[in-house]
């Protein structure tokens, strides 16, 4: 499955969304994890409720199953939902190889419902949703 990444460095994720100057996409699987793409935004990205800033990244993870972000706003989180690719927000600057060896560990056991939701996204893997206990 696609994950992408918002940064600055293309080390970390540690950008907002809107202001990442790079977005780096990478292909993991429980067998392990492989760069697939970088896209590059540059510096003029700081103009606050410049909505066009989005569709450009928007267009860099449309085939994505998840969003790493330091931040995102919430017209931007709307769209990214709307693609049906999950944000996740960190909530400090985290190595992007540090979770993509945790999200390759978490896939060669029983994902969690979110995530599970990703992958069917992706049709990377079907998972027997009868079995999970129903709450309402």
């Amino acid at each position: 499955m696609k994950i992408a990444f918002a940064t600055q460095d293309k080390e970390s994720v540690n950008a907002h969304f809107g202001w990442a100057k790079s977005i780096v996409v990478y292909d993991v699987s429980p067998t392990g994890h492989q760069f697939v793409e970088s896209f590059e935004f540059g510096d003029t990205l700081e103009e606050d409720g410049d909505e066009d800033k989005l569709a450009p990244k928007l267009e860099a993870i449309k085939d994505c199953a998840i969003v790493y972000v330091a931040a995102i706003g919430g017209s931007g989180a709307a769209r990214v939902v709307a693609l049906k690719i999950h944000p996740i927000k960190v909530p400090q600057p985290e190595s992007i190889i540090g979770i993509l060896d945790k999200l390759q560990a978490v896939l060669q056991g029983t994902p969690p419902p979110w995530l599970r939701k990703a992958l069917a996204k992706e049709g990377a893997r079907t998972f027997n949703f009868e079995e999970e206990e129903v709450t309402q």
